[in-house]
């Protein structure tokens, strides 16, 4: 048995194991790459550095700044003011994270460092007005990725470069709005899968609003009644939230408030790392206000931190073995140029669910050339397709954005959301591929 085939089963009996019994899966992606790593000669030094370090001081920064936020009561005035402007209208909530998200990596944001941004305030609102996380969620890591293909963007940049360099043929504002229509499709699929059919319709109360207010009151009691008393469990807090009032804003909430905004400006502008910036912030506002930042540590997710990273790291030493090269090696061996453009497709999509997008667009575009170079395949269908395959599936909770999203979720309501997301994440990396296939690639049109 080869050690490519080798690893490869060990990463599936890590999450077999993992499924059926309560061990955590990144104590045991650590373990693997320990003891794999360790038999197939490969050192100490190289296993560690397969540790994602970034995605520790981001995971840790944002979730730590975040509870922080929640910890003073700026979250809460950022979910009010947020429902205000759109006229209390909850199924507008999650588009406007969508477009917001879209909007900040269309403008050189990278998709892990927006959805770090947007994410904790979204699930924020999620929660507090009975929005489904997931949901939330999936729109938010949608919106990173539909305008992450844009020229001026991160995955726009690295792909238009490579098919440069790979002097190919391109069309980069094709790409960009195929990201973009494909991603908004998705997300209205997401929409209406996950609730939002419940959520037309129903409004907010808005702060003197009194009509509304007892509009809201009353539905309250009403959902109450119908669960035996108890509040409404669909996520939603707002039932213990006093109805249309607007938390005033104190010292506390406005330096959170502008350290937030600092961290935008700084990640976007200065291509800073998000999570360095982030526990730059929380430290400064816990030195000014230790009492109110009090116990925030204690919320950072640390079991989901320790997971992902765990996984990661295993997947590190795949490359490092060169698992990852001998994939794509193996269908280079395929006769007909169609089948090997779709599992090209599906490569990138299964390694970019589990590993970094960025570094799998540089990686798997060249080597789709020697298929290119035969003229069976439409150079820029194939490029995008693969772009599409290796993006959606960002929304799973071992890549950097879905677990994010799982970080950012409250406690009670994490493992329902990492479920979620590997389910639909694992839907996607099975989907995605032939369907961006079929549409771009198969018609021969591009």
């Amino acid at each position: 048995m080869s050690n490519e085939l080798l690893s490869i089963i060990v990463l599936v009996a890590i999450f077999l194991v993992a499924t059926l019994l309560p061990i955590n899966m990144g104590v045991l992606g650590i373990v693997a790459a320990f003891a794999v790593g360790t038999a197939l000669g490969v050192s100490e030094d190289d296993i560690f550095a397969g540790f994602p370090g970034d995605l520790f001081v981001i995971l840790v920064g944002v979730t730590y700044l975040f509870a922080i936020a929640t910890n003073n009561g700026t979250v809460d005035w950022l979910i009010h003011a947020a429902v205000r402007a759109v006229g209390g209208r909850t199924a507008a909530i999650p588009w406007v994270m969508f477009l917001v998200t879209a909007i900040l990596t269309a403008s050189g944001a990278v998709v892990p460092g927006a959805v770090a941004i947007i994410a904790p305030i979204g699930l924020g609102f999620a929660i507090t007005y009975g929005i489904n996380p997931v949901l939330m969620g999936l729109l938010i890591v949608n919106g990173a990725t539909a305008g992450g293909f844009s020229p001026i963007s991160v995955f726009g940049s690295i792909v238009n470069g490579v098919v440069e360099r790979e002097a190919l043929a391109e069309n980069a504002m094709l790409l960009f709005a195929a990201s973009f229509v494909f991603n908004l499709v998705l997300s209205i699929v997401v929409f209406f899968l996950f609730g939002g059919r419940e959520l037309l319709g129903r409004r907010q109360p808005l702060p003197g609003d009194e009509e509304s207010t007892g509009r809201f009151e009353r539905r309250v009691q009403e959902e109450k009644a119908t669960a035996g008393g108890r509040p409404p469990m669909a996520g939603g807090s707002a039932a213990t939230m006093g109805a249309g009032e607007m938390p005033s804003l104190d010292r506390d909430k406005v330096l959170t408030l502008v350290g937030i905004v600092s961290l935008v400006v700084i990640a976007l502008a200065f291509d800073v790392d998000v999570g360095f910036v982030a526990l730059t912030i929380a430290a400064i506002l816990s030195l000014i206000s230790p009492q109110a930042t009090k116990g925030a540590v204690n919320k950072v997710a640390w079991p989901t931190v320790l997971l992902i990273c765990g996984i990661v790291m295993y997947v590190g030493l795949l490359e490092t073995l060169g698992t990852i090269d001998w994939l794509g090696e193996q269908v280079a061996t395929i006769d007909s140029a169609l089948l090997a453009a779709l599992l090209i497709c599906y490569v990138g999509g299964v390694v970019s669910a589990f590993a970094s997008t960025t570094g799998i667009l540089g990686a798997l575009i060249p080597l789709a050339v020697p298929f290119l170079a035969t003229g069976a395949v439409g150079a820029v269908g194939l490029i995008i397709a693969l772009s599409i395959s290796s993006s959606v599936v960002d929304s799973s909770p071992f890549s950097t954005s879905g677990a994010l999203t799982v970080a950012n979720t409250p406690s009670e309501r994490r493992d329902f959301v990492f479920k979620r997301l590997m389910q639909w994440g694992m839907s996607m990396v099975v989907v995605a591929p032939p369907i961006a296939w079929l549409v771009f690639v198969v018609p021969g049109w591009l």
